[in-house]
């Protein structure tokens, strides 16, 4: 629980006094963000704003990882090192942040709203997810438990396994049902980044919820001491959810230069790598199923564009919504910005606990 606090509190630290910093770079070199001229036209004035600033948020969560499992070393804690999960947490956050500068550089750079070509971002994600699902069947424990499971998960391992049909081909579908997750979570982020702070705000819920998770997992994990009749089989849950804290601190301290009027954006930087961690986040704590619940506005939002794409080209060319995604379409139906953006956070709000609700009573009804 130390190390949690501490590594919440550097992340808040480390990008509360950064992301003042990081807008004076931008500023200095004139990183501002393009407007697409087809939104409301309200958003014209953000014309400029700096944007990736996502760069701020990973950049804290790292070094708040590996700042304080130094400390923990240095103090000799009993479980001080990073652990297999945490680094494939973070790398899988990181390889899918570093896809998001790649197109917000080309944006800034070149001055549109489109970035990397739609294969090229599909490639790159891909490439991540692909290396992310291949390494975390690997690196067994003393218990020979790796950081993910063949098996679909949805509180825990369910009966369902992918490797019914051998090792080789579950590895295969499980490496294919991690990208699925993977992509779906991060697009799911980048949809939701469209208003001052709504992103930040919704994935801070979503990040408290699995640090929770996380330290319930810990203190209830199979063989140890304060265990009952149901146990989780989780590999390394307590880092898991130091992660999860420094990923809300980093994104409160982003939060306060990023609330309305935002002073910088986190820009595909930082929706990738936040998508990529809630899905990292996911798979490894043996939660799948369950993200659909506690990332729900994430997973409504992408919904109300899947939505309007299909209901556009099987109707020939009628919507049901003003303007996908959902956020826009009540900004045109005449909310203010501010209001949009705290209905969605106390929405995404109720779907945590919804999430939390359900995580909990399974293990109440054993």
């Amino acid at each position: 629980m130390i190390a949690i606090l501490i590594g919440s509190a550097a992340a808040l630290i480390f990008a509360f006094v950064g992301t003042p910093l990081f807008i004076r770079l931008l500023v200095r070199k004139s990183y501002g963000q393009f407007i697409r001229d087809d939104g409301p036209t309200a958003h014209h004035t953000k014309r400029g704003t700096p944007t990736m600033g996502g760069a701020v948020i990973v950049g804290s969560v790292l070094l708040a990882y590996f700042l304080t499992h130094l400390l923990m070393m240095a103090v000799g804690a009993p479980v001080s090192g990073p652990s297999a999960s945490g680094l494939l947490l973070l790398f899988l956050a990181g390889g899918m942040g570093l896809v998001g500068f790649a197109d917000d550089y080309i944006k800034i750079s070149k001055q549109r709203s489109l970035g990397l070509s739609a294969p090229a971002k599909i490639a790159g994600q891909t490439g991540v997810g692909v290396a992310f699902g291949i390494l975390a069947l690997m690196f067994p424990n003393e218990e020979g438990r790796t950081p993910a499971s063949t098996a679909i998960s949805f509180i825990r391992d369910t009966p369902i396994d992918l490797a019914f049909a051998g090792p080789v081909i579950g590895a295969i579908l499980f490496v294919i049902w991690s990208l699925l997750i993977i992509t779906g979570a991060s697009n799911g982020v980048n949809l939701a980044d469209g208003l001052d702070g709504l992103a930040a705000g919704a994935a801070i819920l979503v990040f408290g919820a699995y640090m929770l998770i996380g330290i319930w997992q810990s203190n209830q994990s199979c063989g140890s001491p304060g265990a009952g009749s149901v146990c989780y089989e989780v590999r390394d849950p307590l880092d898991l959810a130091l992660i999860a804290g420094a990923m809300c601190g980093a994104l409160v301290g982003f939060l306060w230069w990023n609330t309305s009027p935002a002073r910088i954006f986190m820009g595909d930087t930082g929706s990738l790598a936040i998508g990529g961690a809630i899905a990292g986040f996911a798979i490894l704590s043996r939660t799948e199923l369950l993200l659909v619940i506690l990332a729900g506005l994430f997973v409504m939002i992408t919904l109300s564009v899947i939505i309007q794409v299909g209901y556009f080209k099987l109707s020939g060319g009628k919507r049901v919504f003003k303007m996908a995604p959902l956020q826009h379409h009540f900004e045109l139906k005449g909310w203010q910005e501010v209001t949009v953006v705290v209905r969605f956070w106390i929405l995404a709000g109720l779907f945590v606990a919804a999430g939390l609700g359900i995580f909990y009573a399974e293990w109440v009804v054993g």
